[in-house]
């Protein structure tokens, strides 16, 4: 079987490094939508954070005198119940703070949809290379 095509390899050439920068360039795009979307994501979520802890913290104070007047009034020294009601909430503290510092680390704001499609088109254009390949051996 015999393919004889019409077109020049200075043609062919420039045809791949056009869709080669058409490519990249797409790529590049995608790229700085998905960052640009977990950037925003991550900074609404500060926001909202920063916010609830600003209307929490004083809600919280008062739940806290409440429980420690709740246990004083069971009959438990104000002494006890204030380091009950106080190393409670500071291991739930504790808690949610590594909980949060956590969600905040690099690794869940890299573009993970970028790089896969990164990945499909290298391996697309190692199998068209492949098929080049063994047209150029057929012919």
């Amino acid at each position: 079987m015999n393919i004889h095509f019409n077109r020049s390899i200075p043609d062919v050439v420039s045809d791949v490094v056009n869709h080669i920068t058409s490519l990249l360039r797409k790529e590049a795009q995608l790229a700085r939508a998905e960052v640009s979307e977990k950037v925003t994501s991550a900074a609404i979520g500060i926001a909202m954070a920063i916010f609830g802890a600003v209307l929490a913290i004083p809600a919280l104070v008062i739940l806290l005198e409440a429980i420690v007047a709740g246990l004083m009034r069971a009959g438990l020294p104000v002494y006890w119940a204030a380091l009950i009601v106080g190393g409670v909430t500071l291991i739930i503290g504790i808690a949610l703070l590594i909980t949060g510092a956590n969600r905040l680390k690099a690794e869940n704001l890299v573009p993970e949809k970028t790089i896969h499609q990164l990945q499909r088109d290298a391996q697309v254009a190692a199998h068209e290379a492949s098929d080049q390949h063994g047209i150029n051996r057929a012919a």
